[in-house]
Formats: structure tokens, sequence, C-alpha cells
């Protein structure tokens, strides 16, 4: 069995899961894929899910509402032993590479992070993955199963969806009482197009000059041509910005198909986050900077010329 675990927000499921399940189908061979759904008023994205696969396994249980390490580590420990899963897969985000080591340990299963590409040869299975800043591709091998894989956002195709849905089916869970309880969740602001699903992002560092800049600039671009909005580290440092747009190294990676980077000098930290984007448009002053360097168009010249003249040309 490929067990899957759905990844899913307010959006329903994430593009992640359905580039797992494209993963898992060319691997399976006529195993069973199997899509784990965990959470609480979990019915619509089961339906969804259930047009990825043949059998979607439902834990629809009110402690499972928000995300919990410890109790997704149990959960998807649990059904992967009853299932005899020879596969684990689980989506890289956050949340993802947190509980995913403690699922490989529970189960003494291999941890293979980031994967870029997957194959099965002899029952050796090699995956692909960057390394050092996303500048060296590597490959690495687990000679046993079962596997535990973490997917690396906005690699693989999205998997067609079938045209029946397969079945659902409840499973009941042993879970631990938790021991950190939630009181209180709060938004920093309205997120329209979650960073990791987008195919445009507009991204701003230092050189819009303040807060209100940002605002100014890469929101008012970001609008004009529904891109999501993503930041640097210095900016979210500075409080002008919230850590979930942080794009680089120490937050998120993005690959979409167009990247604009305004204001951003470029520094290998944030070029490991997003130089995997298909095109790369950056805005800047400075003709030198890393940006400018590796980006594939690259206007060079006073911020406050450039964008609003930009985003006064896309409103005609």
């Amino acid at each position: 069995m490929i067990l899957i675990v759905a990844e899913h927000g307010a959006q329903g499921l994430s593009k992640t899961t359905a580039e797992m399940v494209f993963a898992a189908r060319a691997i399976s061979t006529g195993t069973l894929i199997g899509i784990l759904v965990l959470g609480h008023q979990v019915a619509a994205v089961a339906t969804e899910a259930s047009y990825l696969s043949s059998q979607v396994l439902v834990a629809d249980r009110p402690e499972l509402e928000h995300y919990d390490p410890e109790l997704w580590t149990a959960a998807v420990s649990q059904i992967a032993t009853e299932g005899d899963a020879e596969y684990i897969f689980v989506a890289g985000s956050r949340a993802g590479r947190e509980y995913s080591a403690r699922v490989a340990t529970r189960v003494n299963a291999a941890l293979l992070e980031d994967v870029i590409a997957l194959d099965v040869v002899n029952d050796e299975v090699t995956a692909e993955r960057y390394t050092y800043l996303s500048r060296v591709t590597e490959k690495i091998v687990a000679e046993a199963k079962p596997v535990v894989a973490i997917f690396k956002p906005g690699v693989f195709p999205i998997a067609t969806p079938n045209a029946e849905a397969g079945e659902q089916f409840d499973v009941d869970l042993d879970l631990p009482v938790p021991r950190v309880r939630i009181t209180d969740r709060s938004t920093a602001r309205s997120v329209r197009i979650a960073l990791e699903d987008a195919e445009l992002v507009v991204s701003g560092g230092r050189g819009v000059g303040s807060a209100e800049g940002f605002t100014r600039y890469v929101e008012g671009l970001a609008d004009q041509i529904g891109a999501a909005v993503g930041a640097t580290r210095a900016i979210v440092d500075a409080g002008w910005r919230p850590y979930s747009e942080q794009v680089g190294q120490t937050g998120k990676t993005v690959q979409p198909q167009a990247y604009f980077a305004i204001g951003i000098s470029g520094a290998i930290q944030h070029l490991s986050g997003m130089n995997k984007s298909k095109y790369i448009i950056a805005i800047n002053k400075d003709a030198e900077c890393p940006m400018i360097r590796t980006c594939d168009c690259g206007v060079i010249g006073n911020m406050d010329d450039i964008v609003p003249a930009l985003i006064q040309a896309l409103r005609k």
C-alpha cells in the first residue's frame, strides 16, 4: 500500500497532495494507493480526494481540528502499520517536516527528505533531492521498506482526477491525550492565494523602502496579476510582513511559473527558496546585485518610477 497523507486547508486539498498522487501512480504497478484525510468536518476534502484515489481513509475527529504533531504522528503511524504500507508520502510543508521523522521512527522506516524524483528498481527506492541551498542534486537510496518520503512542493505534475469517485472509509484511531491545548488563533492578514500553490508570486525586499512601500508596490502589483505575496527574511524580521510570507532557506520554497522580485538584492538564503521558478523577473536599482544576475528579465531603475507605471499599465 502507498499511503498518502492529505494536506488540506480552507481551499481544500493542496496541490502537493495531487502531486504526491502523481508520484504514487508512477511507481504503484498495481499497488493500492490510499489517501488519509485527518481533521474535523472534512467531508468536502474527503470527497475531493476520492477522485484521486480508489480508497480514501477518513479520520474526522474534533481533536484533529487543529494540527498537533503528536496526534498526526500517532494517526499516520497507526494507519500505516494496520495497512502494511510500504510507502508513506508526506507533503514537504512545515507540518509535514515536523511529524514525518517521528512517523519514520515509529514504523522503523527509511526517511527520504525533499524528494524531487522517485524511482523503484528491484525493491530499491531511489530518490533525488536538492542540497547545498538547491545548487546540487543528489541521489539517495533506501534499500528496504517501508519508506517515508517527504515531497518538495511544486516539483511533480498534478495528477489527473478519475472519472469516478473512489470509496471512503471511516477509520478508528487510538490517539493519545493531547499535551498542548490551543486556546486562541489569529490570522495576521487575509491570505487569498497560498504561496506554495501560486502560479505567480510577487515578493518584496528592503528596496521597497518601508511597510507602506511594500503595500503600495508588492501588494499593488500582486492584486493586478492575481499573484501570491512573498517577502524576504529582512522584511519579516522588521515586522513589516508575517512569517507565513517569508520565502527562502528559513521560510517557504516556491516554484511558480513567474516570480517577481521587487527590491530584493538576492542573498543566497533567499535564492534557495525561489531559484527553481520557471521565470524570474527582477526590479532593482542595483545592476550588480545577485538577483539581477540570476533573473531571466531584469529592470534597472528607481522603484518609485517603474512599479507604479507597471501597475497603471496593467490597469489599462
